[in-house]
């Protein structure tokens, strides 16, 4: 590696670089949630369990014990993507990202359409005759002022802010996407994005892990602007990433200790249920309730996982800030080599796509007939 290759903050992403055949990517959701598959990687060894069955996300009733945490992220996601066009002509969309601080009234939003983005910039945008928004300042990172019309509600009118990666024409599938990009837990709305690996649960499976003495508790990450967005060199270097709202009810805190008095394995359900409850524990491992925000950013070399024991999450992109947390919480290489055998072995990638668990005492429930 050459002196300027080793100055670049963002060199250390080429170790977590690999090639996805777009076959790969998940564009439409499972009918049945809980039919994804799971990939089962041992965080204690690293290696890879019951690679020669069909384990199901249905499944984790086999996979997790009684005493066992389910941590999960109570986010629901605002209909906040809407397509439209310019009231000059020409194809035009917008992602609302939420109200704008410096602005009453205004929200904050990545608009793209045929030509410029610039200030006056008039839209028509949502389903049927659509609402008139304005561009009315334009800001760093791509974002944009627009107002809308008084007393008007756009997310009633918004689609499923679907990423990137998952290609739709105009309305196709939009009401089928409303309903399934979303978890079957969503209370608090605020999202922009959904912390997928919640999206393969439904409430039959739920009710199943009760039966079996596995808990349930909720955190509240509102996912931002941030997760569509490449790590950039001000995040490799400062350590922080976007900030992103959260909510960690006593409750929760108070069911974790209960978890960890028994013996039990707190397990967040995504990354964003990881980063809420490793923000607000100490060196200790005491967690302290609260709300704010948060721009932990987990790799690999940073500070040990204190709160989480087990995650369940998807397949996440490459260089991404999702898929270095998860490095940091199981091993590059015994990551990099689930995600080799998972590429091969056909599984589905990213929001709509399959699923693993890692964790330890994986090895020990196989070998036990699970």
């Amino acid at each position: 590696m050459t002196a300027q290759a080793s100055e670049d903050p963002l060199a250390i992403l080429d170790d977590y670089d690999f090639v996805l055949p777009e076959a790969a990517i998940a564009q439409t959701a499972l009918v049945e949630r809980d039919a994804a598959r799971l990939l089962l990687l041992d965080r204690e060894t690293g290696a890879r369990v019951a690679r020669d069955r069909d384990v199901r996300v249905r499944d984790l009733v086999d996979w997790l014990r009684p005493g066992d945490l389910l941590v999960v992220n109570a986010t629901r996601v605002l209909s906040a993507r809407l397509v439209g066009r310019k009231a000059s002509g020409g194809a035009a969309e917008a992602l609302l990202l939420g109200a704008d601080p410096d602005r009453p009234g205004a929200h904050r939003a990545l608009v793209k359409c045929t030509g410029r983005v610039r200030e006056g910039l008039e839209l028509v945008l949502g389903r049927g005759e659509g609402l008139r928004a304005r561009v009315e300042a334009l800001h760093g990172r791509g974002e944009v002022s627009l107002r809308f019309d008084p007393d008007v509600d756009p997310y009633a009118e918004g689609q499923a802010p679907l990423p990137p990666y998952i290609r739709r024409e105009g309305d196709e599938d939009t009401d089928a996407d409303l309903a399934r990009y979303q978890t079957v837990y969503a209370r608090e709305p605020g999202a922009i994005a959904a912390p997928t690996a919640g999206l393969h649960f439904t409430p039959s499976l739920l009710e199943r892990l009760a039966a079996r003495g596995v808990e349930r508790a909720e955190v509240v990450l509102h996912v931002g602007a941030g997760t569509f967005r490449p790590l950039d060199g001000e995040a490799m270097t400062s350590g922080r990433l976007h900030e992103e709202v959260f909510v960690l009810p006593q409750e929760t805190v108070d069911a974790i200790e209960a978890t960890r008095a028994r013996g039990g394995r707190v397990v967040a359900v995504g990354t964003t249920t990881v980063r809420v409850l490793e923000s607000r524990v100490d060196e200790d491992g005491r967690l302290e309730a609260g709300r704010g925000t948060t721009e932990l950013f987990i790799r690999p070399g940073g500070a040990p996982f204190r709160a989480v024991d087990a995650l369940m999450t998807n397949f996440h992109l490459p260089r991404s800030s999702l898929l270095l947390l998860v490095a940091a919480f199981v091993g590059r290489e015994p990551m990099l080599e689930a995600y080799r055998e998972a590429i091969a072995e056909g599984f589905r990638f990213y929001s709509y796509g399959d699923a693993m668990l890692i964790a330890s005492g994986l090895a020990e429930a196989e070998s036990e007939g699970a």
